[in-house]
């Protein structure tokens, strides 16, 4: 729940909380929606990784999922799902993954199947594809590391600017990527380059870490939790990734800054 957050994603958020809390008692369950209103090519809804419905999937179906795209079925994943990013990371990782879904509460939640429009559902069969796993890097070598770890934490995902439905190329990393807030609004993803002017070119290694373990407390979160219809929020899971260690977040700047 720190670097990859899993949880994030797959639990009801309480968006009258900034940084979107998760709702007590909703942890795993899916359901959420990821759709056309975002610009998707179909409504793909975020499975219940919780036993109740993954307690008849083996380890094996489970690992499959996460680092190829297809399910105990056999169906292709659309890639909001970023195994893309999963297929590249340490087999290891993934064990311990599955190894903690086994341990949440299991809740009762029957998810709609998701769904994808013409031409994606026929495209949808092509994305995934053989793991190319990596071995994590040892944390002394801090660049390679933090690849790894924003690797893990499929940052390029929102902040990468998109047309037509793709990255755009030579853009990564530079935000501008709009999210839709659910009380109302629009949030554009940050530009965590190292440009000067618009990225984080100016930051400090202490301001990066300090930005994130500001979340920790939730005591000193912005608007003390209460944000209200049209106030400002974010879609960015500050609450786990304050959970990072300090290693692992100054690995994280390091490669940033490259």
């Amino acid at each position: 729940n720190t670097v990859f957050a899993c949880i994030d994603c797959h639990s009801d958020k309480d968006y009258t909380k900034f940084g979107l809390s998760v709702v007590e008692g909703t942890k795993g369950k899916g359901g959420g929606l990821f759709g056309t209103k975002m610009g998707l090519p179909g409504d793909y809804y975020a499975k219940n990784l919780t036993p109740y419905h993954l307690g008849n999937w083996t380890d094996g179906e489970i690992f499959r999922a996460i680092t190829t795209g297809v399910d105990k079925e056999g169906n292709a994943l659309f890639p909001i799902m970023p195994y893309t990013n999963y297929r590249r990371v340490d087999p290891e990782d993934i064990y311990d993954i599955i190894a903690y879904l086994r341990t949440l509460e299991p809740i009762e939640n029957d998810v709609p199947e998701s769904s994808s429009d013409f031409p994606m559902n026929f495209i949808i069969n092509t994305i995934p594809g053989e793991p190319d796993f990596t071995e994590r890097p040892d944390p002394s070598d801090k660049i390679a590391y933090g690849k790894y770890l924003v690797t893990a934490a499929s940052c390029a995902d929102c902040h990468t600017p998109m047309e037509q439905g793709n990255p755009i190329e030579g853009m990564q990393f530079a935000g501008g990527m709009e999210f839709e807030l659910e009380l109302g609004g629009v949030v554009t993803s940050a530009n965590i380059t190292p440009d000067i002017n618009t990225g984080i070119g100016s930051w400090t290694e202490e301001a990066f870490i300090a930005r994130f373990k500001s979340f920790q407390d939730t005591s000193n979160v912005i608007n003390k939790n209460a944000v209200k219809p049209g106030d400002f929020n974010t879609e960015m899971p500050w609450r786990f990734y304050s959970n990072m260690s300090e290693e692992e977040l100054s690995a994280i700047y390091a490669f940033l800054k490259t």
